[in-house]
């Protein structure tokens, strides 16, 4: 059954199994989420659920999304995403969905936009080699040979200089440590995309 929950990152810490073993895990604020809106493949071709997550102030939308909420009848939300489900209909709007969806063992995949890290060189961008540092060589941190010179032209995929990070990264089949339902809190193991605060889409592994 595919699930899935909104979720901010607290950050990373570390816990230790029944054998003593050191487990480094990152610590989600897995919602809870409100549905918000049902899709339907008769009225929008697929299926799936639109959730809201973290409470907003009315103000600080705009008239069509507080329309929306208030159509809904549910409060307002910060933010607002759509989750694939095949099991759509098992869901009503109002509902909430709380991080004891997923229960310790579970494999997860976890979506967010990584750190942005800005224009960087070919050696960090994509862990190229420098040149010679001594004995008069004076190319040292450059992105070497471009390919033929009969094409007169630079081939797609070169790897080059250019902005990096600040892309949508998904973590997959990361191991659910431990679940606290009361404090909405999701353990899973490993890092996950972005920075502190960072807003993250969690859902059952395709690779279970």
């Amino acid at each position: 059954m595919e699930k899935g929950i909104l979720a901010k990152k607290i950050g990373m810490t570390r816990v230790f199994d029944e054998e003593g073993r050191v487990i480094p895990v990152t610590v989600l604020e897995a919602g809870p989420c409100t549905v918000v809106a049902k899709k339907t493949p008769e009225k929008d071709g697929y299926k799936a659920i639109q959730v809201g997550f973290k409470k907003a102030r009315p103000n600080s939308l705009n008239k069509p999304l507080n329309g929306h909420f208030a159509k809904a009848g549910v409060a307002p939300a910060k933010y607002v995403r759509e989750l694939r489900v095949s099991d759509a209909d098992t869901y009503e709007v109002g509902q909430e969905i709380k991080a004891d969806i997923f229960k310790a063992g579970e494999y997860v995949d976890v979506t967010g936009v990584s750190k942005g890290k800005g224009f960087a060189g070919s050696i960090k961008r994509h862990g190229q080699g420098r040149g010679p540092m001594t004995h008069g060589s004076r190319y040292h941190r450059g992105p070497g040979s471009l390919g033929a010179i009969d094409a007169s032209r630079v081939f797609k995929g070169q790897s080059l200089p250019g902005r990096m990070g600040g892309e949508r990264v998904t973590a997959q089949k990361l191991k659910v440590i431990k679940v606290d339902a009361e404090k909405n809190l999701l353990l899973v193991k490993g890092a996950v995309p972005g920075p502190r605060n960072n807003l993250l889409i969690v859902k059952n592994s395709v690779k279970r």
